[in-house]
């Protein structure tokens, strides 16, 4: 399996794709999920209404066009930041797709070797594959022995060894053979392979919010609410003041000025990046051959201290291993050691 080209966080293609996806997010249903980023929008639209009829009127502002570009550039930079998040998890799944692809099959069929598309392979049907070859499906080996490079499915670096009978026998769509040549019968139908649940997992990984984001955007509403107030009553204030003072304040406490002061009131650096960040952290467990389907499984596995993987031959071993005879009364000791060495004859 090859290994998928994403790695560079503005990679041209990545690059791109989190661009058009910034700007087919500046919909008012897909900005009003976060408050923050919503009122930023509707302000940037406000600005941009006022600078368009300055134009029409003659009566051009560079000020009040600055603040527009600079608000629509916050929507479109937390736009893009998400977005690019979500790239990454697309790009990992198409690159286990185009690996799925790329596999070819080499069919037997009355006895003659046929290449064929994994998509017409069948349970039960028999392939051969060779040093280089990458296995198309899920199978069992019912003849030869060959060394497999397994890492791009359990992370593993060391080839392990494929053989017939016993528990080694089983080999795993999108692995690798790195030498010699087996017989493998396959064992499960299209569409129900190790990588194509693997796909179905990384494109089905759900983007809950997690306790804590709820709790944050709760509190963020809150801020945007109160904030909202006081930019309106700071306009209120300065025309009560404005006629006190028998002066006309109109052309400095404009909409464009206050919308600016409102945006740079609201955390939008924590709102924007908030879901941002939980997306790139389940696209780097990804990345790691670890799947998470949603981001509250992130942030419990932040809670853990101690972990301990069961793997056979570390803590466990793969054969039972007798520490003791204790043979029941009335049972000769001869009977019962060649009773014992029958029981592990496999």
């Amino acid at each position: 399996m090859k290994t998928p080209s994403t790695d560079s966080l503005f990679s041209q293609q990545l690059f791109f794709s989190a661009l058009r996806g910034a700007f087919k997010m500046l919909t008012p249903w897909v900005l009003v999920k976060n408050p923050v980023m919503f009122v930023t929008y509707i302000g940037a639209i406000i600005t941009t209404i006022y600078v368009i009829y300055d134009i029409v009127v003659g009566d051009i502002s560079w000020f009040d066009i600055q603040i527009a570009i600079w608000l629509w550039f916050t929507v479109l930079f937390a736009n893009f930041a998400e977005s690019i998040a979500e790239s990454r998890g697309r790009a990992h799944a198409a690159s286990l797709r185009k690996t799925k692809i790329e596999a070819h099959a080499r069919q037997i069929r009355h006895g003659v070797e046929v290449h064929t598309p994994p998509s017409d392979l069948k349970k039960n049907d028999t392939i051969i594959c060779e040093a280089g070859d990458i296995i198309p499906v899920d199978g069992e080996v019912i003849e030869g022995v060959a060394t497999v490079d397994e890492s791009a499915i359990t992370g593993e670096s060391a080839p392990v060894i494929r053989e017939s009978g016993g528990d080694r026998s089983a080999v795993t769509a999108g692995t690798k053979v790195l030498s010699d040549r087996i017989t493998v019968r396959v064992t499960s139908e299209i569409g129900n392979s190790f990588l194509d649940r693997m796909i179905e997992l990384i494109e089905g990984a759900k983007r809950q919010r997690t306790p804590n984001e709820i709790a944050l955007h709760i509190v963020l509403s809150g801020l945007t609410i109160v904030f909202i107030l006081v930019t309106v009553s700071l306009k209120l204030f300065a025309d009560y003041s404005a006629h006190a003072a028998n002066q006309d304040l109109s052309h400095l406490v404009t909409v464009p000025v206050l919308v600016a002061l409102l945006v740079c009131l609201v955390p939008t650096t924590i709102s924007a990046l908030l879901s941002a960040v939980g997306i790139a952290g389940m696209d780097r467990l990804v990345r790691c051959n670890v799947i998470a389907k949603s981001g509250r499984s992130v942030e419990a596995a932040g809670d853990i201290d101690l972990l301990l993987l069961d793997k056979t031959g570390t803590i466990t071993m793969g054969n039972r291993m007798a520490t003791a005879f204790l043979p029941i009364a009335g049972t000769l000791e001869k009977d019962f050691a060649s009773i014992a060495q029958v029981a592990s004859l496999s």
